[in-house]
């Protein structure tokens, strides 16, 4: 074997053991706040109030009223996808606000001394809020059955969607965790949280379609990742739902903002003890 063989074969098996090393951190980090979901089983039963709210009330007297829209879909069909979306970002946006209690409770320091790396902390914690994200879906398919809405259950369907509601999730978590970063206490978090969750849901195609917004509602729309994520959801979760984007092109703004969030994030999470 040539030298430069076996340094290729050397590099090939570093870069195999740093990768592995930083699928096993994040991992420890997601378990982790796993475990604080399932010693509260209650969380999922009060998370399930908001979407039966929006599906039970809103959407029925909206179905009523006829005043958006939707293609060939019932209103009920098209809001579905919404309320998922809306439910997995509400869960996410707050996610913030667990990190500064870990600061004051000391556990973030002991994260940032571990030999962990920033963005496997970061992504940790952003795979934590989909499996939360993952419980609002089980959510709200069952209720979106039990309202007769057309679903489409084909597995692949379901896969993706499941896959959507992770990166989405995770992303708005990660967000969640710039603003903690910044604002560094509770009572500010609590506030910009509230200020911003709103803003997002609206300016988005969750409950009614772009095409129905006034001009400068729909340059923000475009720019919100929740508008593509809820595009991907209608594409895929309701039987004739069509995306009006693409999925792909959904898929690939979301992994794209993803990623870059993650890096700022991995950049700041530090100065929270600061």
């Amino acid at each position: 074997m040539t030298s430069s063989a076996h340094a290729a074969r050397l590099a090939a098996s570093v870069e195999s053991a740093g990768l592995r090393r930083f699928e096993t951190q994040v991992w420890a980090v997601a378990a982790a706040e796993v475990r604080k979901l399932r010693h509260d089983p209650l969380e999922l039963v009060t998370r399930a109030v908001q979407p039966m709210l929006w599906l039970g009330v809103f959407g029925n007297v909206m179905a009523q009223v006829r005043g958006f829209p939707t293609g060939n879909l019932a209103y009920l069909d098209f809001l579905a996808p919404g309320v998922l979306a809306q439910s997995a970002l509400f869960v996410s946006i707050f996610y913030g606000i667990a990190a500064i209690w870990e600061r004051d409770l000391g556990i973030l320091q002991k994260y940032l001394v571990s030999p962990a790396s920033r963005s496997a902390l970061v992504l940790g914690k952003a795979l934590s809020a989909g499996v939360r994200g993952l419980s609002q879906a089980a959510i709200v398919y069952l209720l979106a059955f039990a309202m007769g809405i057309d679903l489409n259950v084909s597995p692949h369907n379901v896969l993706v969607v499941f896959v959507l509601i992770l990166i989405g999730s995770g992303l708005f978590a990660t967000v969640s965790l710039i603003i903690a970063c910044i604002v560094k206490t509770r009572e500010r978090f609590m506030g910009i949280g509230q200020v911003l969750t709103m803003p997002l849901f609206f300016a988005s195609n969750a409950i009614y379609p772009i095409g129905v917004m006034p001009g400068w509602l729909r340059v923000l729309a475009r720019i919100n990742p929740l508008t593509y994520q809820v595009d991907a959801l209608r594409g895929l979760m309701i039987a004739g739902g069509s995306s009006t984007m693409g999925v792909g092109t959904d898929l690939a703004v979301l992994v794209g903002v993803f990623a870059g969030v993650v890096a700022v994030a991995a950049r700041m999470y530090p100065r929270m003890i600061t």
